[in-house]
Order: structure tokens, then sequence, then C-alpha cells
């Protein structure tokens, strides 16, 4: 198996989950009569990231690792998202960037130096640690968090809602 074929297919499967989920979130908003912007806000605890910004996060993630791996410029783009479909919008231009990506780009992504800042450190990997350690790990953190403060909030997911990919 090659890099390409062990990120970019695993982060577009599950942000299909993702937009998935958000779907059936912004439906259970509708048919309760709740306010969207109180689940776009829902936290687990206190000091832990909304939900929009778990959303985010993942997002940033996924394309951060896939232009990483494939020698590329990161997209930079605004955190401006307030609803579903603004949330939606952003999963749907990150699942762009992450396919129109060319295996070939990762030739030699497994030994590619990967150097970032993250929580105000300088890390530095290799591309296979770097995908492994660190970019799969993250981005699941962050999808995973969004899911349960979703069925925290009520919303009727279960686990083949996070594994389908959205099918």
């Amino acid at each position: 198996m090659n890099i390409h074929d062990a990120s970019v297919p695993v982060f577009t499967h599950f942000l299909r989950s993702l937009s998935a989920i958000l779907k059936k979130a912004e439906a259970h908003c509708a048919a309760r009569k709740i306010d969207p912007n109180v689940i776009l806000a829902a936290r687990l605890f206190p000091d832990m990231f909304a939900f929009t910004r778990q959303v985010q996060i993942a997002s940033d993630t996924a394309k951060g690792a896939g232009a990483r791996l494939a020698g590329v410029a990161v997209p930079s783009w605004p955190d401006e998202e307030k609803s579903f479909d603004d949330l939606q919008a952003r999963i749907g231009k990150t699942l762009d960037f992450l396919t129109a990506l060319k295996p070939d780009q990762f030739a030699g992504a497994e030994d590619r130096d990967i150097h970032l800042k993250a929580g105000g450190r300088e890390l530095d990997f290799k591309g296979f640690a770097y995908l492994e350690t660190s970019a799969k790990p993250n981005f699941f953190f962050h999808l995973t968090t969004a899911y349960a403060i979703l069925r925290h909030n009520g919303i009727e997911l279960g686990k083949p809602d996070f594994l389908a990919g959205g099918q």
C-alpha cells in the first residue's frame, strides 16, 4: 500500500460520513424546532472546542495532511462557518481538494520531511510517521468529538453512521 492509498481514501471516506452526520443533525433540529446554533455551539465540556470548530479542525487536518504528503501548499481557509450549510461547503471544498491530488504526487511521501507548528510547538516528522502518529489520530479525535457532541445532544446516530462513508 502506498501513502496516497493510506491517506486520501481514508480522509475522504470519513469526511463523507461527517457530511451525512451533519445532514442528520440539521434534520433533527428542523424536526424538533431546535435553533441550529444550539448544536453548532455545543461542546462536551467548557474547555473543549465547540462542534463547529471540531468540524473545521477535522477539515484542516485532512487537507493539511493531503497537501503535506503530496508536497503541495496547504490551502488556507478562514474559519467563518456559521451554519450547517457552511460546514457542508467546507467539507465539500476539502473533498474537492483531496480528490484532486494525484497518487503520483505522493511518490516518496513516506520519507518526506514534514515540519509544522501545532499548539505553539515545532514538530518534525517523516511522512509515514506524520500520517500515522499525528494526522490520522488528530483527524479521528476531532471527528469522534464532533460525533460525540451530536450524540450528547440527542441526535440519533450510531456506529454505522460514523463508519458508513456517507452511504
